[in-house]
């Protein structure tokens, strides 16, 4: 049986296609790559916001899935949105890796820094713990936002940690940031196998469940408060507890919660900010 397996066309993508091959292959199984691009991988110059809404990293990938050019779709599940698309499920989750953010750069963050980042998560975090901050915009897949960091002389840059593990980039790490700090994106460090609805047994031996126990919470927080990827909005299970952030875009305000109940913890948030 053929698995056609799905993944965008960076170095980390593929990376992360080959974890989930591993995970898939068994006698019977063969797998064929299929790598695509979305549109945050065409135009990496513009703010997010300006490309599209949540998904930008996922859209091409949900739509072979769709027509069948692919049975498998292979995510960082920070970049899917909050609810599943029409048609389609994630059958799969891998075992989650480092949720943290990382600090590149610099051993810890220090007044009047230059950082660099795209993430609106980060920048207003990063200056709600130290307002002195100048946060800069920085895109690009792994290896571009590294050199971009010596070409424009930033002080540091942030990225999920997770990222820079699987390339074995953990040397470049100076600091991981512990979600009192930098609360995590939903679903950061996990991977997720998107299908078609009803096809979820094609990658069910794969599925990780104390990752999908924290994960899908963090999901469901997100949906409910209905911010997308550009908004300052986080949410972390720690196996335990579920917490949740909502912010200011330049961190002059941060709401912080924590809970059991991933829509009640959203509501919590919302109301606050009425």
């Amino acid at each position: 049986m053929l698995v056609r397996v799905g993944s965008r066309g960076s170095r980390l993508a593929l990376t992360q296609a080959e974890q989930a091959a591993a995970a898939l292959r068994r006698p019977g199984i063969e797998i064929a790559f299929v790598p695509i691009t979305t549109a945050g991988d065409r135009d990496r110059t513009r703010p997010f916001g300006e490309i599209g809404a949540r998904g930008v990293f996922v859209k091409e990938l949900e739509e072979a899935l769709l027509a069948g050019r692919i049975d498998v779709a292979v995510h960082s599940a920070k970049d899917m949105t909050s609810t599943d698309a029409d048609g389609l499920a994630v059958g799969a989750y891998l075992e989650r890796d480092d949720p943290r953010d990382a600090l590149v750069g610099a051993a810890e963050i220090r007044p009047g820094m230059r950082v660099g980042t795209a993430s609106a998560r980060r920048r207003a975090q990063l200056l709600a713990f130290e307002p002195t901050l100048s946060v800069e915009p920085l895109r690009g897949n792994v290896d571009t936002r590294l050199r971009k960091r010596a070409e424009r002389g930033l002080d540091a840059i942030v990225l999920a940690a997770c990222g820079l593990d699987r390339l074995g980039l953990a040397g470049e790490i100076g600091a991981r940031l512990e979600p009192e700090l930098m609360l995590p994106e939903a679903a950061q460090g996990a991977l997720a196998l998107q299908v078609r609805a009803g096809e979820e047994e094609l990658v069910a031996r794969a599925d990780h469940a104390p990752t999908r126990a924290r994960v899908e919470p963090e999901r469901a927080c997100v949906a409910e408060i209905g911010a997308g990827c550009l908004a300052p909005v986080a949410a972390y299970h720690d196996g335990t507890t579920l917490h949740a952030l909502i912010a200011g875009d330049d961190g002059e305000w941060v709401e912080r919660r924590s809970g059991d109940d991933p829509v009640e913890l959203a509501q919590e948030l919302l109301a606050v900010r009425r």
